[in-house]
């Protein structure tokens, strides 16, 4: 049965019967703890991804390696970034493969895509948590297009390292809609610090938002903040 899905993932489209594919699906399930039935499987799905099949099947593959996908994978899922129909799936993939080849990989992507795609990539690093990625992110905190400027900033708040933290303290945002950007990121990488147990790294970040200069919901965001690190509530 299972080749048999593998034969038929080679003309698959989204408008045929999805139970056709089911036994890829079990065997997901069956190989749970096993680990040579679970490389065999996912060199099988990778090998799929180097054929020409259609897009809709690459993409049923990229879902199925978020859930086994390796290092091994790894490789053929970057050059996949650059595809604009199948990047998003990719990344997907590469989000949730531990390996650190995974965030490599999308780091080094970052040059060679365009900017909806790097939008995109970049996100993924954040949820990642990845602090490699941070010197990358900080480079493009000063790109020209402020989209992709913007999506540095969201990520490296996502990251919410320490790393990450210094270096959204430390940029110049010309732009208002940066500004705002760079202000939320500092503060959602405050509250990752706060969450990881690392409240004085939380609460130097928190100090910076309290002045007259700020809005009103950022000073009052960063005084629960503050109070949140203090064992306070307000």
């Amino acid at each position: 049965m299972l080749d048999q899905a593998f034969e038929a993932l080679k003309t698959y489209d989204w408008g045929a019967d999805p139970k056709i594919l089911s036994p890829i699906d079990e065997a997901l399930v069956a190989t749970r703890g096993d680990d040579a039935a679970r490389q065999v499987l996912e060199a099988r799905l990778v090998a799929v991804l180097q054929t020409d099949v259609s897009r809709d099947a690459k993409d049923f593959v990229c879902r199925k390696l978020q859930v086994i996908g390796t290092a091994a994978a790894v490789p053929v899922l970057a050059e996949l970034l650059a595809d604009k129909d199948l990047s998003h799936m990719a990344r997907y993939a590469l989000e949730r493969i531990p390996a650190a080849e995974a965030a490599q990989a999308m780091r080094e992507a970052l040059p060679k895509i365009d900017n909806a795609l790097k939008v995109g990539v970049m996100g993924s690093l954040g949820v990642r948590g990845d602090v490699a990625s941070v010197p990358a992110l900080v480079a493009l905190l000063a790109d020209a297009e402020v989209t992709v400027a913007r999506s540095a900033a969201l990520a490296l708040g996502a990251i919410g390292a320490p790393e990450a933290a210094g270096a959204l303290q430390a940029a110049k945002p010309e732009s208002t809609e940066l500004r705002l950007a760079v202000t939320d990121a500092c503060l959602a990488c405050a509250e990752g610090l706060l969450a990881a147990g690392k409240k004085g790294d939380a609460m130097a970040v928190y100090k910076g938002f309290i002045g007259e200069d700020q809005p009103k919901h950022v000073r009052l965001a960063a005084t629960r903040g503050m109070l949140a690190c203090a064992g306070k509530s307000d």
